[in-house]
């Protein structure tokens, strides 16, 4: 990336020299992108991140194909940058159908094919919800989509360099993802279009990726994805066997060491660096507040929305009781974690509980021996 925050600094449309090696670098990374999901070159638009290609795709489909109809298919188990879109076009008058969802988080492919109507121009599905992380039937649903000529589009952004994502075999019309989970620079991300599929720009003004997203270029941050989406690519079986090894291990050990502590989403059919719990009569907040004194970083409920301190919608959605909710954890494995980093994780986290629920009004007298931890 240094050459092109330091030396080579030119445009990449300018026609002159200045603008050679940073277009010639943009196209490398847009090959090493596509290769990754199995896509073509000119497939890739590169955008800012995974909430701008899921809301380009979302949009960009709606304005599109209004003509068509304003039916869309999507599961209450998306993330915000979908969500939001959703609700807004609702109020254009676009009519959206909610997929039923089990409670490990599971969708229908067959609930899908029913719901479909001529009008129906949009099936938006996650790839896996980076709160509970179960691995959706997009396959299946893509299949179907396809059958019934209605586009279908994946918000990939948790699965894309940690699962074997091919885009045919998928079925998929388009593909968001964003380069930070597969160690790319922040602030960088793409939505994958299939070939004949149109959408309309959320941003006008210049004809960068082919009119799609005008702007100028962060060429060296592209660069950056191209080389992590590279290495996630030729190193995915190797990371995948570290995470999904340290990954149950880590499951395994919290729900022996900690009562009344249950696994959100599904046990195997899950991301391979993903954890999810619900821990009684505490709250979430605490425990991470705890374990980050310790130098252990979680979240609660998804990055976007732990903020708004209310309870996960994808929570609600697999109808987990609100009083448990508030006790919801997410642990991620990264590719630097080591066992004896997981050992210690494990050690740290029971005695915190222990003290959370001793001062848990939730808690009650009769159960306080309940939750001693014993070491």
């Amino acid at each position: 990336m240094l050459p092109y925050l330091s030396e080579d600094l030119g445009n990449p449309l300018s026609r002159h020299v200045l603008g050679d090696k940073p277009r010639e670098a943009i196209e490398d990374a847009r090959q090493n992108v596509a290769e990754l999901i199995g896509a073509n070159p000119e497939e890739i638009i590169f955008t800012s991140c995974g909430s701008e290609s899921n809301n380009l795709a979302i949009k960009g489909i709606a304005g599109a194909y209004a003509k068509k109809g304003k039916h869309i298919i999507s599961s209450p188990l998306e993330h915000h940058s979908i969500l939001h879109p959703l609700k807004n076009l609702e109020k254009q008058g676009y009519e959206i159908s909610w997929l039923k969802v089990d409670e490990k988080g599971n969708v229908s492919p067959q609930e899908a094919f029913s719901l479909i109507r001529k009008d129906t121009i949009l099936i938006t599905v996650t790839s896996a919800s980076n709160e509970i992380g179960t691995l959706e039937p997009v396959g299946e649903i893509g299949r179907i989509a396809q059958e019934k000529e209605a586009a279908f589009h994946t918000d990939a952004v948790a699965a894309v360099g940690l699962q074997d994502l091919d885009v045919k075999e998928l079925n998929v019309s388009l593909l968001s993802m964003a380069g930070n989970i597969f160690y790319a620079p922040q602030g960088t991300g793409a939505l994958y279009v299939k070939k004949g599929v149109r959408i309309l720009p959320l941003i006008e003004g210049g004809v960068q990726e082919n009119g799609l997203r005008a702007g100028t270029h962060n060429v060296a941050g592209i660069v950056g994805m191209g080389i992590a989406a590279r290495i996630a690519k030729d190193k995915l079986s190797e990371r995948q066997k570290h995470l999904s090894f340290l990954r149950d291990r880590l499951i395994k050990g919290v729900l022996e060491s900690i009562p009344d502590c249950f696994l959100t989403g599904e046990d195997k059919n899950r991301l391979p660096n993903h954890a999810s719990f619900c821990i009684k009569f505490i709250e979430g907040e605490s425990i991470l507040l705890h374990l980050n004194l310790r130098g252990i970083a979680g979240t609660s409920g998804s990055t976007c929305s732990s903020e708004a301190l209310k309870v996960s919608h994808v929570l609600d959605a697999i109808g987990i009781d609100p009083v448990w909710a508030q006790g919801s954890v997410v642990f991620t494995l990264g590719i630097e974690n080591t066992a004896e980093e997981l050992d210690l994780f494990l050690k740290e986290l029971p005695p915190i509980v222990e003290k959370l629920r001793l001062m848990s009004p939730l808690t009650g007298t009769d159960n306080i021996d309940k939750f001693r931890y014993k070491k």
